[in-house]
């Protein structure tokens, strides 16, 4: 018995072996035929090759990138299209060209290869600028410079990503010292409102349809959007933006969530600038349409009804006289950059930085005297996103300043 079942387990090793001998046999056999058909597609494709060479001259291989024009852009910088190229194509001179130019090359400025040159920074900011100013698309953009379409989408990304993290806390921010001091002394002598430090507002960014939660981007004007929140002085330069809600949020909701409203609840956003106003102590205070909540340091008209007193009615006309030059600073602000103007064609991630650019651009020409054109106007709407919300949260000491404020503007 014993015998016959050492007998059994050692033919059953041999035939175990046996398998797994035919089994690599068949792993080697496939392997040999794969190879063996590669080399003949090779050796096919040689010859066929060959042939052609033979019939036909030699075979062109690709490029490593397709011959364009650049000419165009060589120039403008050179100066044969005259002066008025710059301000009609990239809404800015050449001399504060230059300057956005000479601030960005650090951040822009790419290596030159033994390939071939890099796309020049002047070329970089050019594409940049004049895709914003225009809203053109990438192959109109790869046409007129000279450059690949995937080329030109990066070079914008890139480029209004470096603008908001080098160039947007220098030229968008709250004004010190005396800067914050002319600010308020302006808005007092060019629109006759004491104490105010800024006024703020929010605009509708329209843009493509987002594949993720679509409904909540659609807003009461039939768009896609949005919201841009947006903090201007007397001259309409932006001194804080705040964007990236969708466009069927409400503007107190905005407003809620921003650094301004945290700052101003804890104290910190302006300095303690009081002014004794019919006998009230009145600190710097923004301005603000009826979609934003009364506070003690942001004034909002009162509500308009038919039994508004003619006080209170002198007050809202000289809020709102003050309060417009934000909707016209969105209104500069979307007539030299049309690309807020116009549907974005940018995923929706890469819209904050689109918009944070075109705002720093803006206060750069401002500031440089690139003053807007005429011919760049844009028909004039409101641009808030809702008009009233519920009167919530009412603040005694706000009614108080405001009362005063309200005798005092009465008698001046």
């Amino acid at each position: 018995m014993r015998r016959f079942r050492r007998e059994r387990r050692r033919h059953q090793k041999e035939r175990e072996r046996k398998s797994v001998a035919v089994a690599r046999t068949l792993v080697v056999s496939r392997r040999e035929r794969e190879l063996a058909k590669r080399r003949y597609q090779r050796r096919r494709r040689k010859i066929i090759l060959q042939f052609l060479s033979s019939q036909y001259g030699r075979v062109q291989r690709s490029l490593w990138c397709l011959p364009r024009g650049r000419d165009m852009f060589r120039d403008a910088l050179s100066g044969r299209l005259g002066r008025h190229w710059w301000k009609e194509n990239l809404r800015m001179t050449r001399d504060t060209f230059t300057i956005l130019c000479n601030e960005l090359r650090p951040h822009l400025q790419k290596q030159t290869t033994n390939m071939r040159s890099p796309v020049s920074v002047e070329e970089r900011v050019a594409v940049t600028v004049w895709k914003l100013a225009t809203n053109v698309e990438y192959r109109t953009l790869a046409s007129l410079f000279g450059l690949g379409r995937s080329t030109v989408g990066e070079i914008v990304l890139e480029t209004c990503e470096v603008v908001t993290k080098q160039l947007l806390s220098r030229y968008v921010s709250i004004p010190q010292d005396s800067r914050l001091r002319e600010v308020v002394d302006g808005f007092e002598v060019r629109w006759g409102f004491p104490q105010v430090a800024g006024a703020i507002d929010g605009t509708h960014i329209p843009i493509i349809c987002p594949v993720e939660n679509p409904s909540d981007y659609y807003n009461r004007k039939g768009f896609y959007s949005i919201i841009m929140q947006g903090l201007v002085d007397f001259r309409g330069l932006f001194m804080d933006v705040y964007v990236g809600w969708p466009g069927k949020v409400h503007d107190a909701r905005v407003f809620s969530n921003s650094s301004i409203y945290r700052k101003g609840m804890e104290g910190t956003l302006l300095p303690s600038w009081n002014k004794l106003i019919n006998g009230v102590q009145v600190p710097l205070l923004i301005l603000g349409d009826p979609a934003y909540p009364l506070l003690p340091w942001l004034m909002k008209p009162y509500a308009v009804t038919s039994q508004t007193p003619p006080l209170q009615r002198r007050f809202n006309y000289r809020q709102s006289r003050a309060r417009m030059v934000v909707e016209n600073a969105f209104g500069r602000l979307k007539g030299r950059w049309r690309c807020m103007l116009k549907r974005m064609d940018f995923q929706v991630e890469n819209v904050p930085n689109v918009t944070a650019t075109c705002v720093t651009l803006h206060n750069i020409c401002e500031m440089y005297g690139d003053h807007f054109e005429p011919v760049w106007e844009v028909p004039e709407q409101q641009d808030g996103t809702q008009t009233h919300m519920p009167q919530v949260n009412r603040s005694p000491a706000a009614n108080t300043i405001r009362n005063a404020l309200t005798q005092y503007l009465s008698n001046n």
